[in-house]
């Protein structure tokens, strides 16, 4: 492998970001919640806990593989939208390629470019090879999706093993809603961490927003 290869690959970015890791799991904690929480001590039996199982873990199943497949819809559209960019520009004239650039960017980015940086972008971009006809996807897309599809079914076990571990159910009930907390605080902790915020405090906030979530989405018959 040469040195050039080698610099590629370590510099290559993650398939998945923190902020989509930790909404995936969020999101698969969530709906497993929705079902756990209906649990009670005096009126669920070990059928009942069998049955919670299967269906949280059958829910996440579904939703984790829909989150998959528009995950690699997502992306096939942005990479159709960031191709047909460069054969807008390519075949516009100056003026009109700066102008496609600009509106390309952010509002926020868009005050920050000077048209001399417009036009290097536009001349770099009308000086690319001839885009391909379609987007395609790469194995680190298909990768990404994999790994979405594994961390919303991944989040359904910590909390239901322990009503399949612990015969006492108003024993599993307490372990199951402490590992719940415990993700929601991680899950902040690493979003706080990403944005530069104060991860304990932020850990803190999702840990009562997802709890507020959670009695929300079972009041509403979620």
């Amino acid at each position: 492998m040469t040195e050039t290869n080698s610099i590629e690959k370590a510099s290559r970015e993650p398939v998945l970001n923190v902020v989509d890791r930790v909404s995936e799991m969020l999101f698969g904690l969530f709906m497993a919640l929705t079902f756990i929480g209906v649990v009670t001590v005096a009126g669920a039996g070990r059928d009942e806990v069998r049955e919670m199982f299967v269906t949280a873990l059958g829910c996440n199943l579904a939703w984790g593989l829909v989150d998959a497949v528009m995950y690699l819809v997502r992306t096939v559209a942005d990479r159709g939208r960031q191709l047909t960019l460069v054969r807008s520009v390519k075949a516009a004239d100056a003026a009109g390629g700066r102008r496609l650039v600009k509106d390309s960017l952010s509002q926020a980015v868009a005050g920050l470019v000077a048209p001399a940086e417009l036009e290097a972008i536009r001349s770099r971009i009308a000086g690319l090879p001839s885009p391909p006809l379609r987007p395609r996807l790469t194995g680190d897309d298909l990768l990404a999706a994999l790994a979405i599809f594994l961390i919303v079914v991944g989040a359904t076990f910590p909390v239901v093993l322990p009503f399949l571990l612990i015969q006492d159910i108003g024993v599993a009930l307490p372990v199951s809603r402490g590992i719940s907390l415990l993700m929601l605080f991680l899950g902040g902790l690493a979003l706080g961490r990403f944005a530069g915020y104060g991860s304990w405090k932020v850990g803190l906030m999702m840990a009562g927003l997802g709890t507020a979530l959670v009695v929300a989405i079972i009041a509403l018959g979620g």
